[in-house]
């Protein structure tokens, strides 16, 4: 599998996505530049695109806001378009949001503060090229790092989410229960992760590229970038 990852000024997982893709699971990865006006490398094409975290443009406006109007984000639209699989992890799902690529948007952790600790997901949908490897209702224990992913969205916007099955992954306890303490940014009906409406496009706050070895905590993060590689 050929994977792109897409690079903003600010962003500070590119390393850990390349590793986890490349040297973990045996994909041939390559950077973009946020100027560039292909996703391809020497002519080579990308079969999924990630959009990493970190701070991209320091966060300047919004959260993602800037890296939104970046040349290569028409590039990323292009490529989503035809079906291709795109992931954005924690400021790329930010990114995707301010993009219009994915409904809805984040904003500041309920706390109002920055949070970096475990925890625990409920898998909604395993017919995605994000979970195809997941089993229905499976729980990952993965790391967030965030003050602003507090995921909202208006009554209606909610409610074409979950009927129409975007909700892709969910803050649960570690008993898989859906209540208040484990939701650990006051994130609307527990959203950890969304869809866009064909599927092909996920954007989650959660980072699975830094759970893919037991030396860093757990593997969990295998079942969401397997997925991908395996599209």
């Amino acid at each position: 599998m050929r994977v792109a990852i897409v690079t903003f000024p600010g962003s500070n997982c590119v390393e850990d996505a390349s590793y986890a893709l490349g040297a973990v699971l045996g994909a041939s990865t390559w950077n973009v530049w946020h100027t560039a006006d292909t996703l391809s490398n020497s002519g080579s094409a990308p079969e999924a695109v990630v959009i990493p975290g970190g701070f991209s443009y320091g966060d300047y406006l919004r959260c993602g806001a800037l890296a939104a109007h970046s040349p290569v984000m028409k590039a990323v639209r292009s490529f989503a378009a035809a079906g291709g699989p795109v992931l954005g992890i924690c400021n790329g799902f930010q990114v995707l949001t301010e993009a219009g690529l994915l409904p809805g948007q984040l904003a500041r952790n309920a706390e109002l503060r920055f949070m970096c600790r475990d925890v625990h997901l409920r898998v909604e949908r395993t017919d995605l090229p994000f979970t195809r490897r997941a089993s229905s209702g499976q729980l990952l224990r993965l790391p967030v790092a965030h003050a602003d992913g507090r995921y909202y969205a208006d009554d209606a916007v909610l409610e074409r989410l979950e009927g129409e099955g975007q909700v892709a992954l969910r803050y649960v306890s570690a008993s898989g229960a859906q209540v208040v303490d484990a939701n650990p940014n006051g994130s609307r009906n527990a959203i950890a992760g969304v869809t866009n409406a064909a599927g092909n496009v996920l954007g989650m706050m959660p980072h699975p590229e830094r759970a893919v070895e037991e030396l860093l905590g757990g593997e969990d993060g295998r079942v969401i970038l397997e997925s991908l590689l395996s599209s």
